[in-house]
């Protein structure tokens, strides 16, 4: 008889199931579901496609939607965490082929995360289809940049198939300042923009932000029934670590501690909802984190109890809440730990969050710093709405 772990069960349902959701999707109707208007588009041509595993419609991946309607699909490229979305953050990812239907998979989440022309080669047009979470450091936007830009240089037409936010509710957050830039952030938006990925790449596009102010051939097929507003969960896990729509929405403020000493979460069932370190002074809750093939094989302080707090059943706020960031820096500093890594300002976008900090500024004081760059953010943005904000 073949005997499984209930640990190995845990990791095969969470490399494979759908997002966990809180609530119904209502009747928005994503870019990709509208076939009859860009099939057209697609005809006859050779096409590329920017997809992973969040590029379906009804359980159905795009891949197999198009093949089906004898769209010639010469090339795939995926972004980070791969075409399935099964790679660890920050792991490089190598070419592949789909073995079904033998499309060659050139990886975006290079040591050059850019497109060369040789990529382009042979292709009419290029189909962008991720979904993104709307927080700055989330690398499909980045890659978005760079495919636009390759587009752009050789002259190739971008359709993208726009999908709703799920933090699309608020702005929030510092905007990001040039000396801090990064493939975790390459415009100058804050942490929390309040965009869709279409209305975004209209955005890099209007306002100059690819190299050397070159603008792509850029058609977006719009959302329908969707507002800023609109309550949507996501169908399936956008990556490996936002498994659960608790920590989508915990991100915008639980990500600035990855530039920490802190632990959240990540070799755990439950990333972005947990902070902790291996101390007990840090707090009544406990986790381990292990390797977790699929997630993180190798998570900070692997095989430790880490301490701190459980953030599963917190309400979180529309808004960056830096309460976390606060209490835990004040509790390294009584200890006499070093709480800032080298990656803080990147993730934050700015050098200045960590000197308000240190510095000892209350909560309110640091969000009062952010809204001259937030106001000006604001005016820009309207420019490129395509849907209202209530």
């Amino acid at each position: 008889m073949l005997h499984i772990s209930m640990r190995k069960v845990l990791l095969i349902l969470c490399s494979w199931m759908p997002i966990i959701t809180w609530a119904t999707h209502g009747q928005v109707t994503t870019g990709a579901e509208q076939l009859d208007a860009y099939l057209p588009m697609l005809q006859g041509k050779n096409v590329a496609l920017v997809v992973n595993q969040t590029s379906q419609v009804d359980q159905v991946h795009l891949v197999d939607l198009l093949l089906a309607r004898d769209v010639v699909i010469k090339r795939i490229f995926a972004p980070e965490h791969g075409f399935r979305g099964q790679v660890e953050a920050g792991e490089l990812i190598t070419d592949e082929t789909h073995i079904e239907h033998n499309i060659e998979v050139v990886s975006l989440y290079k040591v050059s995360k850019k497109m060369t022309p040789g990529m382009l080669e042979g292709i009419d047009i290029v189909v962008f289809d991720l979904q993104d979470v709307g927080v700055r450091c989330y690398t499909y936007v980045s890659s978005l940049h760079y495919v636009m830009e390759a587009c752009a240089a050789n002259s190739k037409p971008l359709l993208l198939l726009d999908r709703p936010n799920p933090n699309a509710h608020y702005i929030d957050g510092p905007v990001l300042e040039k000396e801090c830039q990064s493939f975790i952030g390459i415009h100058p938006i804050p942490v929390v923009y309040g965009l869709t990925i279409g209305e975004l790449a209209g955005m890099i596009n209007g306002e100059g932000w690819l190299e050397r102010g070159i603008r792509c051939h850029l058609t977006v097929i719009r959302l329908k029934d969707y507002t800023h507003r609109t309550p949507y969960i996501l169908p399936i896990k956008p990556s490996p670590n936002l498994n659960t729509e608790q920590a989508i929405l915990l991100y915008p403020s639980l990500e600035l501690f990855e530039g920490t000493m802190m632990s959240v979460g990540r070799g755990t069932l439950f990333p972005f909802q947990v902070l902790g370190y291996p101390n007990q002074r840090w707090g009544a809750f406990s986790f381990i984190p292990t390797s977790l093939p699929g997630m993180d094989p190798s998570p900070k302080y692997k095989d430790q109890t880490c301490y701190g707090l459980d953030l599963r059943k917190v309400v979180p706020a529309s808004r960056i809440d830096l309460s976390y960031l606060l209490h835990f820096y004040k509790l390294a500093k009584e200890q006499g730990i070093s709480f800032f890594e080298k990656g803080f300002d990147i993730h934050a976008g700015n050098k200045l969050l960590r000197q308000q900090i240190q510095a000892g500024l209350t909560e309110d004081a640091i969000r009062a710093s952010w809204q001259p760059a937030l106001k000006k953010y604001k005016t820009i943005r309207k420019k490129y709405l395509l849907y209202p904000d209530k």
